[in-house]
């Protein structure tokens, strides 16, 4: 059996392991199987498309994927899906909503609440049972972040820091200082 071929019936297991199919027997796999479970699926549909890549490309290891750093267009900008409130996570999540991820890296809200507390806009602080916190500063307040008391999925409350229209508009006003100061 060549390479090649070795590739091939590798993803042809995969494939079947993917697909909750017992690869040696072909019969359908339990549903309470560890093979069934979700994470699993998915990285069995992951491993296969590399194979998949490297069989198209006759056995040679798969295309690497280069991606740009993360940039936005001061046009591309202009259709961010603002809202009355948003937490830093939507607001990355929004600023990725604009870009192409096939060709560009995402950006995390690391970056960003980074950088606001690099420009005061943002304080770590340390609770009482010693875990640190990120809150908004007198000047940080005065752009539009505030805490919000939340319930936790346990019932217990904590703050959440959120993000005005005002605040939102601030962050995209200064993305290129975001982006310049995560490189």
């Amino acid at each position: 059996m060549t390479e090649l071929e070795t590739l091939q019936r590798a993803k042809m297991y995969i494939d079947k392991l993917a697909n909750g199919i017992n690869p040696l027997d072909d019969n359908p796999i339990a549903e309470n199987d560890v093979v069934n479970n979700v994470r699993l699926s998915r990285c069995f549909f992951y491993v296969s498309d590399i194979l998949r890549q490297v069989i198209e490309n006759n056995g040679i290891g798969a295309r690497p994927v280069y991606k740009q750093s993360f940039s936005v267009s001061h046009e591309a900008l202009e259709r961010f899906p603002f809202l009355d409130v948003m937490t830093v996570t939507q607001i990355s999540d929004g600023l990725n909503s604009l870009i192409n991820t096939e060709e560009m890296r995402k950006i995390s809200y690391r970056p960003i609440t980074d950088w606001l507390i690099a420009t005061g806009f943002l304080e770590v602080t340390a609770e009482p049972n010693g875990k640190k916190t990120k809150r908004p500063t007198p000047q940080g307040e005065e752009i539009g972040i505030y805490l919000e008391k939340r319930i936790g999925a346990g019932g217990e409350e904590y703050q959440s820091v959120r993000y005005n229209r005002q605040a939102q508009q601030f962050i995209i006003d200064n993305i290129d200082a975001i982006i310049n100061m995560k490189r």
